[in-house]
């Protein structure tokens, strides 16, 4: 019983492999015969001009979408429409009418062995069939398309984040052909590449894009390389509404502290730390879409401490203020004591100072007096002048005292006076430098 089943499968085995020798007379017989007579003596194994100079292949894509830009893994992905143009002298035809032939005849034809540098996972699209065209002219020109969605490295820098422009590439090359067997050129030069007039890209907006030709150098050879550079611009109006505006918000919101009482603890406390906290949730937040890479330190981390800092800043702001009230209570009126008394001294010092003055007028209006009453105005004006140098330098050494008692504690709640606008000021003038400097540098 054995016997015979093995008999049977052999006899199986056999009938499937007649057949399967048989698959490609059949193939041929299905054939219309322009393409018979094509196909006859043809050999796929071999590039067109073989021993005869290389062929020269042109290219030319159509961008159909780009779907993500990804900063944390830096590529891109694209769906492109790839045509690749030949001229095979073994397929010239008489007629003055191209053939146009399905897809899955590509495998009896030779084609460039094309490839995608730094291309991160690629894919044919397959649906309904296999995306690819196969067109043949009567010269012996051979168009070939293939629909692809690709996945390419692109070097970002990220350094001027979210005000950057980066600058992603395609680039085709042939895998084992070298410049001696194959030769590649665009088309039409830039207008090579079309579609992205029509791309609508969320974060980005296209600059330029331009297109360039180049060899590949590597151990085995130089390949021929195609390359399509293209430049984007990232839309900051998302940033500026998502990041910018809640944290210069915050900063603000920080100052409002400056305007409460010392002795309501609790209030500013509460406003002080939920600023640190919310602005801390923020930075936080602004970094998970972005990779996590210390050589990168982005515009908007810059700005983001700079907001920290101020934030910070008025919290501390209000524990020395309120440190130095503690161990100062009576410092308000000592100083004001003070100033009362430099301004009488001050007064008094001007009142004689003005009488000395008037005197002078006097005794010069009095021209004939005798040689006694001149010697003793002499000495009148000898004794008010000293009192007029006097009080000058009284002057401007009061005018000094005030300057540096605005840069010393001597009353604690003139803190605040001096923060409502020195930090405002310095916010203003940070912004400017950073704004100037990563908008136009």
């Amino acid at each position: 019983m054995n016997v015979c089943s093995f008999a049977g499968s052999l006899h199986l085995f056999l009938f499937i492999s007649r057949i399967m020798d048989g698959s490609v007379a059949s193939t041929d017989e299905m054939l219309p015969p322009t393409i018979q007579k094509l196909m006859k003596g043809y050999n796929k194994y071999l590039r067109p001009f073989f021993g005869n100079g290389p062929v020269t292949v042109g290219m030319s894509l159509d961008i159909a979408s780009i779907d993500t830009i990804s900063e944390i893994n830096m590529d891109y992905t694209a769906t492109i429409f790839l045509r690749q143009r030949w001229t095979d002298e073994r397929l010239c035809f008489d007629g003055n009418k191209s053939l146009s032939l399905d897809g899955r005849l590509v495998e009896l034809l030779w084609v460039p062995d094309t490839f995608i540098v730094d291309s991160k996972k690629s894919f044919l699209h397959d649906i309904t069939v296999e995306n690819r065209l196969i067109r043949i002219f009567p010269n012996g020109t051979v168009l070939y398309a293939l629909r692809i969605t690709t996945t390419v490295a692109c070097n970002m820098d990220l350094t001027k984040y979210p005000m950057d422009r980066q600058t992603c590439t395609l680039q085709l090359e042939s895998w084992g052909y070298n410049v001696k067997d194959v030769v590649f050129h665009w088309t039409r030069g830039n207008q090579s590449v079309s579609g992205l007039d029509n791309l609508q890209l969320a974060q980005y907006t296209l600059e330029d894009h331009y297109t360039s030709e180049s060899e590949a150098v590597y151990e085995t050879g130089n390949y021929p390389k195609l390359i399509f550079h293209f430049k984007l611009k990232r839309s900051i109006l998302y940033f500026i509404l998502e990041t910018y505006v809640p944290s210069s918000a915050l900063v603000v919101l920080s100052w409002v502290s400056f305007w409460i009482s010392q002795s309501s603890v609790p209030a500013r406390i509460c406003i002080g730390v939920t600023t640190v906290l919310t602005m801390t949730t923020l930075m936080m937040g602004a970094r998970t879409s972005l990779p996590n890479a210390n050589c990168f330190i982005k515009a908007i981390d810059v700005y983001l401490g700079i907001c920290f800092s101020f934030i910070f800043g008025a919290l501390i702001e209000y524990a020395v203020a309120h440190f130095c009230t503690l161990h100062q209570p009576n410092a308000a009126n000592a100083y004001m004591e003070r100033e009362d008394e430099m301004n009488g001294i001050v007064s008094s010092i001007r009142s004689n100072a003005l009488r000395a003055r008037k005197r002078e007028e006097m005794l010069s209006r009095v021209g004939d007096a005798s040689s006694p009453t001149t010697s003793n105005s002499k000495e009148e004006i000898s004794t008010s002048q000293p009192q007029t140098r006097c009080t000058t330098c009284m002057s401007k050494t009061w005018q000094v005292v005030r300057c540096l008692n605005c840069c010393n504690i001597e009353n604690p709640h003139y803190i605040d006076n001096y923060s409502r606008v020195t930090f405002p000021l310095s916010f203003i003038f940070i912004n400017l430098l950073y704004w100037t400097y990563y908008l136009y540098f």
